[in-house]
């Protein structure tokens, strides 16, 4: 699907999904974890929704938030690029999404300089 037709599309934003992972190639990130927070575009295939007003016809967002927060806090990875392609994948398998875009915060990232804030920002498929 091209960008073009992606914005078409009906779109739930949610941000700032956040929870503790002890994702890094550092052992000190693995041992003591840290905060990310993670962004999310969901691209919805055509529903019914807004004339039945009912969730059935839509995508929960909370139930999509609930598997963004245990891939945070889950198995460790060394890469915010995995950590990002997976919540893609949890995400899209999830009926009535077409399209994600996943971007990924790693406020507290092992930078020798002061910043504000690493992302990285996919979208899928």
């Amino acid at each position: 699907m091209e960008n073009g037709a992606s914005m078409s599309r009906d779109q739930i934003v949610i941000t700032g999904i956040r929870g503790r992972g002890n994702h890094g190639v550092f052992d000190h990130e693995r041992r003591d974890g840290q905060e990310f927070a993670v962004d999310l575009t969901l691209y919805l295939a055509p529903s019914n929704a807004a004339h039945s007003d009912e969730l059935t016809d839509t995508v929960d967002y909370g139930a999509v938030s609930q598997v963004v927060f245990d891939r945070i806090v889950g198995e460790p990875v060394s890469l915010i690029e995995t950590l990002a392609e997976l919540i893609a994948s949890d995400v899209l398998s999830i009926p009535g999404i077409e399209q994600v875009e996943v971007t990924v915060h790693k406020p507290q990232a092992p930078i020798p300089v002061p910043f504000d804030n690493v992302a990285l920002k996919i979208r899928r498929p």
